[in-house]
Order: C-alpha cells, then structure tokens, then sequence
C-alpha cells in the first residue's frame, strides 16, 4: 500500500466550507462548531442544504442528490481550502455515487475531516481520488463544542502538523510489537459494508487498519470482523490499532471478541488510542506512512499529515 497524496497545510484566513454527508444538524451545536473555527481565524461557509431535513427519512440531512452537490460544489470551490463535515450519523454510503469524482479529481487535493458514517467518504477519496484524508472531530459534533483536547488536536493537525506528527495515545498493547504501513480505517461497521460498492478497497494489505465503532452489540461486532476475515480484506494488514467503542457492550467483552477474531493475523494490536465517538478524540491522517509501536501506544507518521 502506498502512501497518497498530502493535502495543504491551512494558513489564517482560509475559507473552509462545512457540509453535511449524512444525518441532520443541529442548528445550535452547528453555530458553536463555527464560532470555535472563526477563533481559529478561519472563515467557514455553510453549504446550502447544511441544514435540511429528508421528507421521509428524519435521519437524512435532506436529499441525496442535495448531500452530494453541497460536497462536490465546495470541494471545485477554488477559494474554499479545506472541507469539514458536520456530523456523521447515516447517510455516506447513499450519497457517494451521487459524486462527481472526475471533477472532484480535476479540483485537486484539499483537506477533508470527519468520522464515524464519513468512513465511507474517507474510504472513496483514498481509492477514487489517491488522497488522504483526516478521521477528526465534525463541526457540529458535540464533542468537538466542549472538549478543548479534540479541538487542540483537530487545529494542529490543520496548521501545524509537524507538532502533531507523533500521536502519542496512552493505549496498550493487545498484541506487542512494531509495525509499519500506511493508515486507514474508521467506523468498522461501515468498512464491512462498504465491501463490493463501486470502487471499494478489495484490501487493507500493508496498511495500519484504525478501527472504532459506537453502539453496537458484540455479535455485531463479531458478524463485521467476520465479515472482513472472510472476504480475505484483512490479509495482510500490518498492524491494527482500536479507538472507542461507545455504547457498545462493556469493553472486556469487546476486548474478548477483538483478540479471538483478529488476534490470529499475528500483527501488533493496541487498544484505548483515544480516536472515534470517545471524549477528546483525536484526529489521525488516514493515507500517511508510518510505524506502530503498540507497547508505547503511539503512531509516529513519516512525514506531517499535511504538507
């Protein structure tokens, strides 16, 4: 797996634009996430249908064509630098063939930050467009309106990325050792679904698999792996490291099925990273190289997340 190519640094000033991939925002958390980017001294634009409702399905944040125009438009926007999303939830995966990708590929690179249902975002850059992409806090997120380590972390990574370019977690190593590669990942349930969607990644084959997921039980969480196992997806990873399972079933169960499940690829495995729907998540750059120390708990990246 190769790394892909590095997105632009932020500098003061920039113009970013937040969209909503997914589900509906909330106008009051929307307005505190945009208020803490002003502080940054950025200048974020909201898309057009940042705030619509579905018609029919309340957990869509309006039409899948309008999701999909809100993304395309600001990622051709040549003044806007950098796209942010709103919040995750549900509704990626219906609105990614929706996508221009020859024009977004023609646009050129730009930075891109969201998690949880955006994996299927962070999953289509990587293989449509080659470039990497940043599993961070979302604008109207309620962690990222309240907890200063998300958002010290998420600026950093935006505008000074060589201070960041160890992420030093705290976890603890499942299975010890070292591992190079290249990162990727993100929700797990959504990785396992996005197995034979257009364009998917057929492997994760050298790569330094992030998995997290948020309200799932146990055997959900095994029919995924399993899922991942058995389409011959994991084969080959170098290494795999776990954020936060909140809402899950307590952890020592989830624990349990991640070393029956995964433990036999015989690769480094460390848990508590501190990314996903935890408190303070912290932003990791999927598509960059870099080695795994799973005793130490730490990531350290061969080159800044942004360049």
């Amino acid at each position: 797996m190769k790394p892909l190519t590095r997105p632009a640094r932020l500098t003061p000033g920039a113009r970013v634009a937040v969209v909503a991939p997914s589900g509906p925002v909330p106008r009051e958390r929307l307005e505190i996430g945009l208020d803490i980017l002003r502080g940054w001294d950025l200048d974020p634009v909201v898309a057009p249908h940042v705030l619509d409702e579905h018609r029919e399905f309340d957990y869509l944040a309006g039409a899948d064509a309008d999701r999909a125009r809100d993304l395309e438009q600001a990622w051709c926007d040549p003044s806007v630098s950098a796209v942010l999303c709103a919040r995750g939830g549900y509704g990626a995966p219906r609105m990614a063939d929706h996508l221009d990708w020859e024009a977004m590929r023609a646009a050129g690179p730009k930075a891109f930050v969201g998690f949880s249902d955006i994996t299927t975002l962070h999953e289509a850059f990587a293989q449509r467009m080659g470039i990497a992409t940043l599993h961070g806090p979302m604008v109207a997120a309620l962690d990222f309106a309240k907890n200063a380590r998300a958002q010290e972390h998420l600026r950093a990574t935006l505008f000074e990325p060589e201070s960041v370019q160890v992420i030093a977690s705290g976890g603890n190593a499942l299975v010890p050792g070292r591992a190079r590669g290249v990162t990727l990942g993100g929700c797990l349930c959504l990785l396992a679904a996005d197995i034979g969607a257009p364009a998917a990644r057929t492997s994760a084959r050298g790569g330094l698999l992030f998995l997290e997921d948020t309200g799932e039980e146990t055997y959900r969480l095994d029919r995924y792996l399993t899922q991942l196992l058995r389409a011959g997806w994991l084969d080959g990873v170098s290494g795999v490291v776990l954020g936060s399972w909140v809402d899950c079933d307590p952890y020592d169960r989830v624990r349990a099925l991640v070393l029956d499940r995964l433990g036999g690829l015989g690769v480094p495995i460390v848990e508590e990273f501190g990314f996903g729907h935890c408190e303070g998540a912290l932003t990791v750059p999927f598509g960059v190289a870099g080695e795994l120390d799973a005793e130490a708990g730490t990531l350290t990246l061969d080159v800044p997340a942004l360049v």
